[in-house]
C-alpha cells in the first residue's frame, strides 16, 4: 500500500485556509490583495484536482474527491474536468481537435468557414497575454457549447456531471452568503483570475507533431509558477508518470533529463520568464492545426 502522502493532504488544507483568510479577514484590510489570494488559492486548488485526478492523495478515489469537492473555481465540473481530462491523456491523440478535450487547435475545415471577427478573436487567444485575458472566457464557452450539444444528444456522463455540480456548488454559495467579508464580484473578479493563471500552464503544453512522443513539453522552472501548477511543468514526466505524485517529478526529470528530452524530440522551455518574454504579444502557434489530415467520410 501507498504511503499517505501528506504534503498533498497539507496543500488542501492550506488552500483552503487561504480562501477562508481571503475572503474574510483580508477582504475588510486589503481587497486587491484579498482577490490576489483567493485567486491563487483557487487556482491552487485546481491544480490540486488534478492530482485527485490521477488517484491522490489516498488510494480510495471517492475520499480523494471529497476532499475537493466545493466547486470553489464555480466554473467546471469536477466530474467533467475529470472525463475530459483522463481522454486528453491517450497520447495518441494529444492536439487533435475533436479527440483531445483539450487541444487548442481547430480543424482547419472549420477555420476556413469563422467569420474575420472570429478568426481575429481566435488569433489574440494565440497569444500568451490574449490566453489570459480571453482565454478563461473562451474556453468556457466553447466547454458549455460542446457538453451542452452532448448532453442534448443523450450523453448521461455530460448531464450527471453538470447536475453534480449543484451540490458541489452549495458550501461556495453559502460561505460567500454567510460568513465571507469578500463581494460577489470581487470573487469572480478571483475564480477569473485563477483560470487566468492555469492558462499560463497550459498555453504551450502540447505542439502539433507527427509523433506522439514529441508532442508534450518541458519547462524546466523551479519558481512559484512550477510550485502553483504542481510541477506539472514538467509535463512530459507527468504524460510518462501520470500516477507520481507532483512533489515526485523533479526528481524524477533529474534523474532521467536526457532520457525525457529524447522522448519529447527536445521540446523545452528553460522558464516562465523565456516563455513571456518569447509569446506574451506573440503567437507560438497557429489556430488550425498545421498537420492535419481531413478525416474519411
Amino acid at each position: 500500500m501507498r504511503r499517505t502522502e501528506w504534503p498533498t493532504l497539507a496543500l488542501i488544507g492550506l488552500t483552503y485556509a487561504a480562501i477562508a483568510v481571503g475572503t474574510t479577514t483580508l477582504a475588510v484590510w486589503s481587497l486587491p490583495t484579498a482577490v490576489l489570494l483567493t485567486g491563487v488559492a483557487i487556482s491552487l486548488h485546481g491544480s490540486l484536482c488534478h492530482e485527485v485526478i490521477h488517484g491522490h492523495p489516498f488510494r480510495n478515489r471517492r475520499l480523494n474527491e471529497v476532499l475537493v469537492g466545493p466547486a470553489v473555481g464555480l466554473i467546471v465540473p469536477y466530474l467533467r474536468f475529470r472525463d475530459t481530462h483522463l481522454a486528453h491523456h491517450r497520447d495518441e491523440n494529444l492536439t487533435d481537435p475533436y479527440d483531445d478535450p483539450e487541444s487548442n487547435f481547430w480543424d482547419p475545415a472549420v477555420w476556413h468557414r469563422m467569420a474575420r471577427w472570429q478568426k481575429a478573436v481566435m488569433r489574440a487567444n494565440n497569444t500568451l497575454a490574449g490566453r489570459m485575458i480571453l482565454g478563461p472566457a473562451i474556453g468556457t464557452l466553447c466547454f458549455i457549447r460542446l457538453d451542452w450539444r452532448a448532453a442534448r444528444a443523450g450523453d448521461r456522463g455530460v448531464a450527471r456531471g453538470w447536475l453534480w455540480h449543484i451540490p458541489a456548488l452549495v458550501p461556495v454559495v453559502l460561505w460567500l452568503a454567510l460568513v465571507a467579508e469578500m463581494p460577489v464580484w470581487a470573487y469572480l473578479l478571483a475564480a477569473y483570475l485563477a483560470h487566468a493563471l492555469q492558462k499560463i500552464r497550459t498555453f504551450l503544453e502540447h505542439r502539433a507533431h507527427e509523433r506522439a512522443r514529441g508532442r508534450t513539453v518541458i519547462v524546466e522552472d523551479r519558481g512559484p509558477l512550477a510550485w502553483l501548477f504542481l510541477n506539472n511543468n514538467l509535463h512530459v514526466v507527468h504524460h510518462a508518470h501520470p500516477n507520481r505524485p507532483w512533489y515526485e517529478l523533479p526528481a524524477l526529470y533529474a534523474r532521467h533529463r536526457e532520457r525525457f528530452l529524447r522522448r519529447n524530440d527536445g521540446y523545452r522551455y528553460r522558464s516562465y520568464a523565456q516563455i513571456f518574454r518569447s509569446h506574451f504579444l506573440r503567437a507560438k502557434d497557429q489556430v488550425p492545426h498545421p498537420l492535419w489530415q481531413p478525416r474519411a467520410e
